[in-house]
Parts: C-alpha cells; structure tokens; sequence
C-alpha cells in the first residue's frame, strides 16, 4: 500500500474504475473493464487457434494435450445437459468457460502491479478482474439469455414459445381455467425468464467483487501477514475462480437445453 493513502482511499483507489464519461452515469464506460474483456478474449482466441493450426494426429505436445483436456471436459458436460440437437452449443460452451475463466483469473495477479505501471500513463484508477464489474456478468449474461429466446424460436416457433408463456407453470385442462390463468402464467414465466440472466450475473460479481475486497483488505493488512494471508487466499480463489467458470458454463447449458424442451 502506497505510504500517503488512508486505508479507505487505498481500498476505494483499487475498486475504482478508469472510467470514460461522467462518473456514476448511465451513459459512461469502464474502459479498464472493456480492454481487458477484449484483450482476455483476444488471448483465448489466439492460443487455440495456435493450438488448432498446430494440431497433429501423432504424439501431441503439451498445448494440444491441455487444449484437448478442455475441450473433451466441456464436451462431457454438453453430452450429460443437453438434450437439443444444435452444434453450437459445444463452441458457445467452450467459449463461455474459457472467456470467464480468463476473466477470473486475471484477479491472481500481482495486485499492485497493473495499476501502479498504469499510473505512469496518467491513469488514476485500473480494476483488471472484468468479472468484478456488474457491467461485464450482466453483459455475458444477457448474451445467454438472447440465445435462450433463440434457441427456443428456432425449435418451436414463435407459436411455441407464446404458448408456453401463456400455459406454463400452471396448466389447466378447463378451457374456463386455461383463460383464467393466461395472466398468472404470463407473470410467472416473464419473471422465471428475467430471473435467469440476473441469477448468472449476480453469482458471478458477488463472487468475485468479495474477492477483490478481501485481496484489498489483505494489501492494508501488516507486511509481515500480508504472504501468509494472501497465499492461503489466493490458493482457495483458484477454487473458487475454476468453480465460477464452470458454474457459469453448466448454468448456460441446461438454460439453452430447457428452451428447446416441448413443455
């Protein structure tokens, strides 16, 4: 921690973001947020399609074997959730793991170094862990819940998936109660459909937006406990930050699995 900050100006210096635009306002941009979510899926793209431009039927080297690993585990976790028939559900899988497992670990590096080499180019605040940011689940999130309403278009029709707002959860085998109940289904199933994207993003941020403060917390502790406390942290946050990923990952699956299920 730098000598000449207060603990409350050092933890709100580290959550901050270099923002472009009015502070606090709708219209500005966490551009720490956007540049490293482009330049972390940049990275993904880049290393497997080197893998990919590498690979070989023979003996592997260790990138295709770690590459190949990924891959066969998000493939096993398509096979066990998905009961659909579209082919893009393995790549949007893999992308999403690997893009959130980026977006997380990034948290485990050293905590002042970005920021304190940021400085130099005159940028006050710089917040590198993407999935921090509300902005940047809500984002990811809301991708998956667009492909949900597609996914569900695309297999049952428009017809379909209204009818499914309008008779589901309750079902009723009178024509009177079918009517009865079009508005209780139709609020039900708007919020089970909202609750998706909210409940992605918000486990997502809590997790590792408490990260970020405890990494925080940790840096104003005393020198002498700041190794102790922050290997045995970071080491459980590893856990954590694979756990969020695939969470992450398994959730978006059985989502886009339900919204090609006939009800």
């Amino acid at each position: 921690m730098a000598t000449n900050q207060t603990p409350a100006e050092y933890i709100d210096h580290h959550l901050g973001h270099w923002v472009l635009g009015e502070k606090g306002s709708f219209w500005s941009i966490h551009v720490d947020t956007m540049l490293f979510s482009v330049l972390l899926g940049a990275v993904f793209f880049a290393v497997f399609y080197a893998a990919a431009r590498k690979a070989t039927s023979g003996t592997p080297g260790n990138l295709q074997n770690f590459i190949e690993t990924v891959v066969d585990f998000v493939d096993s976790n398509v096979k066990d959730s998905y009961h659909g028939s579209n082919k893009l559900i393995g790549p949007i899988a893999l992308t999403i793991f690997v893009w959130v497992l980026l977006m997380n670990i990034v948290k485990l590096l050293p905590y002042d170094l970005l920021p304190w080499l940021a400085s130099f180019v005159g940028v006050e605040y710089l917040r590198i862990n993407p999935t921090s940011d509300l902005n940047a689940t809500l984002g990811v999130a809301l991708g998956v819940f667009l492909m949900i309403f597609w996914f569900g278009f695309k297999v049952k029709g428009v017809g379909g998936v209204g009818k499914e707002f309008l008779t589901s959860p309750f079902g009723a085998t009178s024509p009177v109660m079918k009517v009865i109940l079009v508005p209780v289904n139709l609020f039900f199933k708007t919020l089970e459909e909202i609750v998706k994207p909210f409940s992605l993003a918000m486990r997502l941020f809590g997790n590792m937006y408490a990260g970020s403060l405890i990494f925080t917390l940790i840096a104003i502790s005393p020198w002498y406990m700041q190794w102790a406390l922050g290997l045995g942290w970071s080491l459980f946050k590893l856990l954590v930050i694979v756990l969020q990923a695939f969470v992450f990952m398994a959730l978006t699956i059985v989502y886009l699995s339900m919204a090609e299920e006939h009800h």
